[in-house]
């Protein structure tokens, strides 16, 4: 946090310097209900979702939806739109701050641009919770140790560990020097309100490694100065010891507020022997010793920074994506695609709790995805094989789904028509990345009515509607001036809002499906993956399930000449 000018000398003996770290003015709607903070999943998701519903997206047997709501995004669509910005953050030069320069913004931001130390402490707080949820996996990094300093980079750690128990992770506080002013007692309160376990210096073990899985440096900011005093003296050393252990694998990852704590402001690890964190979230703006971290996350927040105070310290910083509130900077750290997992944590998929007919399961688990917020939950992966057996795939828009099958609207002289008209069976794919879920539909396909088709045309806008008939899809064109000219002279022609009529080359085409598979991700890779496929019984077509990769169990039989036929075990 950046330093204001009024310095005090806590119990400890530390000279110590109030700080604010002015934050983000947007805010994040914790589960859908504020600007996104980026926190991880809930580690227990419901199986049934209770969020403000989406407008529909015209899907047909959604017709009676309610109005059409603008939603904030996702918490993992907020760390996705954080990652979209790290390449551009990485790439780009970003202003590292003197000590000097950074006492003076914030002298400038506790004066006449208004903020107070609790409100600038909270947002500095929020900032490092949602850095550390965008790295590290609530189902992987649990248990959080936050060690606090008397000052206020202390009080961003009191803060921080408040929004990672709300976003599901069990901190633990080390808080040795507590100060009795008001806004530190009342953050300990707040903490204790929430059975936030405070953990002695003498109860931590040696070796932080058995006992947590992610240790939060929160002791000193930038504006400490001299040789830390006990017990931070020995915190250090047990940080330091806990950086260099060999495999970072089998120990807790490090992250520092703002400046790892012993760090020289300007000059970084003078002696060699400092802390070394995995994480760094620096506040505002990196301050100068950042140009010596070499850990795989730097991290910035401080949204808030005012034209006037840019302008004035010339300073660049990256932009922040979306509504975000932190940005990585710095290295982009390589990956190892082999390594990339995520251990899914999720409702079990159990074959008595299923819908026997597979069309009100699948239902039933679109209306959660809707319901949850999700960006285009009707989009689905459209495979087709041609006459030669070549598959081809590519995403398009479910427009309607009944008993007769899964319906979308395209070119009719596309791949995927060509595809079609050599072989009518074909494959679709919904993934909700979000719910750990996924659906493989399989079937054969038609083209739907002229009178439907014209009907879901003329329902579409005045400019998807000019869209259609200028995109001749799969055809190669010149350039994309070609499409924007032929739009325009298109959207001249019926300026008057006169009738815009189908053209012949456009219509839907409905998948009617032999085959359904619900897939619900699991821990440790034992995945729910549960099969409708169809079978000849006394002379009637019924719904068999079965469960896949390991025993296969036949639990129900529906009738599928109808919904009023009855399932029967």
């Amino acid at each position: 946090m950046l330093t204001a000018v009024s310095k005090f000398r806590n119990k400890s003996g530390l000279a110590s310097t109030t700080r604010v770290m002015p934050f983000f003015l947007s805010t994040f709607p914790a589960h859908a209900t504020a600007a996104p903070l980026c926190p991880p999943p809930s580690p227990y998701p419901s199986p049934h979702f209770r969020l403000p519903s989406l407008p529909r997206r015209g899907l047909a047997f959604l017709a009676a939806a309610a109005p059409p709501r603008a939603l904030p995004p996702t918490p993992r669509q907020a760390m996705a739109s954080l990652a979209t910005s790290t390449a551009a953050a990485a790439a780009a030069e970003v202003t590292h701050l003197s000590q000097r320069d950074a006492a003076d913004i914030d002298e400038q931001l506790m004066g006449p641009l208004g903020f107070s130390v609790d409100q600038l402490m909270e947002l500095a707080g929020l900032s490092v919770a949602t850095a550390v949820a965008e790295v590290y996996k609530l189902s992987e990094h649990t248990r959080a140790l936050i060690i606090c300093g008397p000052g206020n980079n202390g009080g961003d750690g009191l803060v921080a560990a408040r929004h990672l128990y709300h976003f599901g992770y069990k901190p633990f506080v080390c808080y040795p020097k507590r100060t009795a002013k008001p806004l530190y007692s009342g953050l300990v309160t707040q903490l204790e309100s929430l059975a936030i376990p405070f953990v002695p210096v003498e109860d931590l073990p040696q070796d932080l490694s058995g006992q947590y899985d992610i240790v939060i440096d929160a002791m000193f900011g930038f504006s400490f100065h001299g040789t830390p005093r006990p017990p931070f003296d020995d915190l250090i050393q047990m940080l330091v010891s806990l950086s260099v252990v060999g495999d970072s694998a089998k120990r807790p990852p490090i992250v520092s507020v703002d400046i790892p704590s012993g760090w020289h402001v300007e000059e970084g690890d003078v002696s060699g022997g400092g802390i070394k964190p995995d994480m760094l979230v620096s506040l505002t703006a990196p301050k100068l010793c950042a140009k010596k971290f070499t850990g795989p996350h730097h991290f910035l927040g401080g949204r808030f920074v005012p034209p006037p105070i840019s302008s004035k310290y010339g300073l660049e910083l990256p932009p922040y994506p979306g509504t975000s509130m932190c940005v990585r900077i710095g290295k982009v750290p390589s990956v190892d695609i082999s390594s990339l997992r995520e251990n899914y944590i999720s409702p079990e998929l159990l074959e008595n709790q299923v819908m026997p007919n597979p069309f009100d399961q699948f239902r039933s688990w679109f209306d959660e995805a809707v319901t949850a917020g999700l960006r285009e939950p009707n989009a689905m992966a459209l495979t087709t094989v041609n006459k030669a057996g070549k598959p081809s795939s590519r995403m398009v828009l479910l427009k309607g789904v009944d008993k007769q099958g899964f319906v979308w609207y395209t070119n009719y002289g596309s791949q995927k028509a060509h595809d079609l008209s050599e072989n009518s069976n074909a494959a679709l794919l919904f993934y909700w990345n979000e719910m750990n879920r996924q659906v493989r539909v399989e079937g054969s396909v038609q083209k739907v009515s002229e009178e439907e088709s014209e009907k879901y045309f003329h329902s579409r806008p005045r400019g998807s509607q000019l869209g259609a008939i200028v995109s001749k899809q799969s055809t190669v064109i010149s350039g994309r001036e070609v499409l924007q000219q032929a739009y325009k002279e298109l959207e001249q022609k019926y300026s008057d809002g006169s009738f815009i009529p189908k053209p012949d080359y456009w219509g839907g085409y409905r998948l009617t499906p032999n085959l359904f598979e619900f897939w619900q991700g699991q821990q440790s890779r034992l995945h729910d993956r549960l099969q409708y496929s169809q079978r000849e019984v006394g002379g009637s077509t019924e719904w068999h399930i079965q469960r896949k990769a390991g025993y296969m169990r036949r639990i129900s039989r529906f009738n599928a000449a109808g919904p009023n036929s009855r399932g029967r075990l």
